[in-house]
């Protein structure tokens, strides 16, 4: 057994600092990510839900780049939303053209609201290492 260990992509160092967490973390053969939303790490969130959705993508493939993965390594996904019933189609399109069989298990929430006012969805994501 392995110590844990932080994935901090060189464009989310100031999420480490700020926020005093890893956008992800290696341990015992498994990646856990941090939940990423639609809001760019640059600026505000887009009031287009495809813009969001497709940041929120984004940042889970930066982190899991960053330990040599990518969307096929993904094993469970947890979609929370403002508003589900109003871009669940373009979410589940959005989210078909990262995913691939055998699909990863997947929970989508309806939630009253985020930390960042405009944030319409967030993703928690856990991937599996590759066998060596």
């Amino acid at each position: 057994m392995t110590n844990p260990r932080a994935l901090i992509p060189p464009r989310m160092a100031s999420l480490e600092q700020d926020w005093q967490m890893s956008p992800g973390i290696v341990s015992n053969g498994h990646v856990f990510l941090t939940g990423f939303n639609g809001c760019p790490l640059d600026g505000p969130p887009s009031p287009d839900p495809e813009t969001q959705i497709t940041t929120a993508f984004d940042a889970v493939e930066m982190v899991l780049a960053e330990a040599g993965l990518g969307f096929a390594d993904v094993i469970e996904m947890t979609s929370y939303h403002v508003g589900l019933a109003d871009h669940l189609t373009l979410f589940k399109k959005l989210r078909g053209s990262r995913v691939s069989r055998p699909y990863p298990a997947w929970t989508a929430i309806e939630v009253a609201g985020f930390a960042t006012p405009g944030v319409i969805v967030e993703l928690k994501v856990v991937a599996r290492l590759k066998s060596d």
